[in-house]
């Protein structure tokens, strides 16, 4: 059993950045391949990005590359989401999620374990 919670969400401007946490316990954080997700109100939930369990590879959707970043520190057991140059469409509660199984990663049935969110909220 992994329990995850993230933290840093909040109500930003456009143009902003904002980083989100997630701080995880019960496994061995390293053997986990970790995920960032986001989910709007009335839309599906969708996939951010992930980063592998080492930290050495990452992965980005279309949608947020350039601007959000991943990164992890395992003597922490905990992952990151830095996002810059917020748009109000980046609005979402972002989840981060945790896989031993390391494939189909970049889709929410890739991950057993679940955070409970965090909001963000990007202002016009």
């Amino acid at each position: 059993q992994v329990q995850l919670i993230e933290s840093g969400g909040g109500l930003v401007q456009a143009g902003d950045s904002l980083r989100l946490s997630c701080a995880a316990s019960g496994r061995t954080f390293s053997d986990y391949a970790m995920g960032w997700f986001r989910q709007a109100p009335g839309k599906e939930r969708e996939f951010v990005g992930f980063v592998s369990p080492t930290g050495t590879n990452t992965y980005y959707t279309d949608f947020v590359k350039g601007r959000f970043t991943i990164s992890r520190d395992n003597a922490r057991s905990t992952v990151y989401l830095q996002m810059s140059s917020l748009k109000p469409e980046d609005t979402a509660v972002y989840y981060c999620a945790a896989s031993s199984s390391y494939v189909r990663l970049t889709t929410a049935g890739g991950y057993r374990y679940w955070g409970q969110g965090t909001q963000v909220t990007v202002s016009s």
